[in-house]
């Protein structure tokens, strides 16, 4: 865990839950734009978008994890995340902050009622706030 500390972590928020992301497996962030969809696609690809001249699958993570669908707003962003030397969009509601943890506990079973899996451990910020460390690789290798 304390090398999970070393770290800087892009904090996004999913259904008025923060979430966060490493930093280093971030590629860009981007205002949300028209995601083109693909037929017969597994239910969490939202679909694909053009990032400069290089098509981009977008995947939706409020379906992943079970939560409500996202809605189409001022503040939505697609995250693009560099995965297997390949970049991925996700889709949050907002991008809030790039942050450090001061502690890094271990991610219990369950994390908002969501499997612990997805998840590298509970950062805790300067202010005491808890905030779950999405696991990356377990969330774009999801079977569903």
């Amino acid at each position: 865990m304390n090398e999970l500390l070393d770290y800087q972590y892009v904090v996004c928020e999913l259904c008025g839950e923060k979430y966060a992301i490493k930093i280093n497996e971030v590629y860009e962030i981007i205002r949300f734009k028209k995601i083109t969809y693909l037929h017969n696609s597994k239910a969490y690809l939202e679909g694909i978008i053009n990032l400069r001249g290089k098509i981009v699958p977008v995947i939706n993570v409020h379906r992943i994890l079970g939560l409500e669908d996202y809605s189409d707003t001022k503040s939505t962003r697609i995250v693009i995340l560099r995965f297997d030397d390949e970049l991925v969009g996700t889709i949050v509601d907002r991008v809030i902050q790039v942050t450090k943890f001061s502690d890094i506990q271990p991610t219990p079973e369950t994390v908002d009622e969501i499997s612990g899996n997805y998840f590298e451990g509970l950062g805790i910020t300067q202010d005491g706030e808890v905030i779950a460390i999405m696991k990356i690789d377990k969330l774009l290798n999801a079977e569903h």
